[in-house]
């Protein structure tokens, strides 16, 4: 426990200090997590961010019925409700997290979905072991080196396999993360790179999210041995009333809250 609240500031973050704040972070949050937002993640939904953009509609992964017998590794599963939904669809995921605490909630909910532990830069299968790959807000926005991780999917990937990941559109870091009309004025470079970092009072960081723009995020990809097949920029759809920390109908209106990446292993 934290004798006073995280302090918020812009600094560096390593990759090591990045990945232990992550999994303490998670650790620590992932009952208040599912608690606030299980309902809208549902048990057996696939959700790309909170704008509500569903897999079985979007067909990121691949057209209707052609997940059957597909194996699929998603990255930063969190309870696993994603992985739930490709077992559905006759796919055989494996859901792997960070957090141990994520995944009691991965077990509390239930299912047959394999469980794994593990650092999504070190991934912890034999070369070419997954048809597929997928990530909706996991691991990458809170990484140092995402070419790491990218390089470590695109190893874990059979040839042809296709990468698909979310995280907050690179965008959204020139804005305050706020859901109402003070989110909405420019407060800070897009440019700027430095991690958003929460830390103690001994300054270790307890939270750490990297921003990267638009055109880093392609170029890491792209690095990472992967063809960038589409960019999905999710709009913000009339049904969808939530706030979402910084996400909202009122922002989401005016401006992108998510990127979706969808790339293929050559």
């Amino acid at each position: 426990m934290y004798r006073t609240e995280p302090e918020a500031t812009r600094r560096t973050a390593s990759e090591t200090e990045s990945s232990r704040a992550s999994r303490g972070w998670w650790d620590r949050n992932a009952d208040e997590y599912q608690s606030e937002h299980g309902a809208f993640l549902g048990d057996d939904r696939f959700v790309w961010g909170p704008e509500g953009l569903d897999e079985a509609e979007a067909g990121l992964l691949g057209p209707a019925g052609s997940l059957k017998g597909l194996d699929v590794l998603e990255i930063g599963a969190g309870a696993a409700q994603c992985s739930r939904w490709l077992a559905s669809q006759g796919a055989r995921p494996v859901a792997l997290d960070l957090s141990h605490r994520q995944l009691q909630h991965a077990l509390r909910i239930g299912g047959e979905v394999p469980l794994v532990e593990a650092d999504a830069g070190v991934l912890p299968f034999r070369d070419g072991s997954f048809d597929l790959a997928c990530s909706a807000y996991g691991a990458v926005p809170f990484v140092a080196d995402p070419v790491r991780v990218f390089r470590e999917v695109h190893r874990v990937l059979r040839p042809g396999g296709r990468w698909v990941f979310s995280v907050t559109h690179p965008v959204r870091w020139a804005f305050p993360d706020e859901p109402g009309p003070e989110g909405l004025s420019v407060a800070a470079s897009y440019f700027d790179r430095t991690p958003y970092v929460e830390q103690d009072e001994r300054g270790d960081a307890v939270y750490v999210e990297h921003h990267r723009t638009l055109g880093d995020r392609v170029r890491d990809v792209v690095a990472g041995g992967f063809r960038l097949v589409d960019l999905v920029e999710p709009e913000w759809p009339a049904w969808n009333r939530q706030e979402w920390g910084g996400w909202s109908p009122l922002r989401g209106h005016l401006i992108p809250g998510t990127a979706v990446f969808v790339c293929e292993r050559d």
